[in-house]
C-alpha cells in the first residue's frame, strides 16, 4: 500500500500560481511512477501530467505544457506540481497517484494504470 497526502490547492486570481505537494508513505517512492490528474464538477478525471521513478521523464497534458511543472523529490517521498499562468479552466479538484508500473524513463498518462490515489486538493482559480 502506499498512502499519498495532497496539499496545496486554494483560490487564485487568473494568471497566478500555486504549487500542489503530495506526500507518500508507505512502500517504497522510489519504485513508483508518479501522476498528477484532476477533476473539474461534471467531467470526467483527466490527466495532468507524471513523472517516472527517477525524473528522467516527464509527460504533460497538452492543456497544461509550458504553464505546469511536475517534479520530484525522492529523498522526501515527496511530488510537486508547480502551477503558474492558471487559467479559471484548470480549476478541478487535483489529486496525486502512483503507478508501480513505471520506471526509470516511463510515466503513463493511462489512470487506469495508476493503483494508489489521494484525497485531492481543490482549485479554483477566479476570473
Amino acid at each position: 500500500q502506499v498512502q499519498l497526502v495532497e496539499s496545496g490547492g486554494g483560490l487564485v486570481q487568473a494568471g497566478g500560481s500555486l504549487r500542489l505537494s503530495c506526500a507518500a508513505s508507505g512502500r517504497t517512492f522510489t519504485n513508483y511512477a508518479m501522476g498528477w490528474f484532476r477533476q473539474a464538477p461534471g467531467k470526467e478525471r483527466e490527466f495532468v501530467a507524471a513523472i517516472s521513478t527517477s525524473s528522467a521523464s516527464t509527460n504533460y497534458a497538452d492543456s497544461v505544457k509550458g504553464r505546469f511543472t511536475m517534479s520530484r523529490d525522492n529523498a522526501k517521498n515527496t511530488v510537486h506540481l508547480q502551477m503558474n499562468s492558471l487559467k479559471p479552466q484548470d480549476t478541478a479538484v487535483y489529486y496525486c497517484a502512483a503507478d508501480r508500473q513505471g520506471n526509470e524513463y516511463y510515466a503513463s498518462a493511462q489512470s487506469l494504470e495508476y493503483a494508489y490515489w489521494g484525497q485531492g486538493t481543490q482549485v479554483t482559480v477566479s476570473s
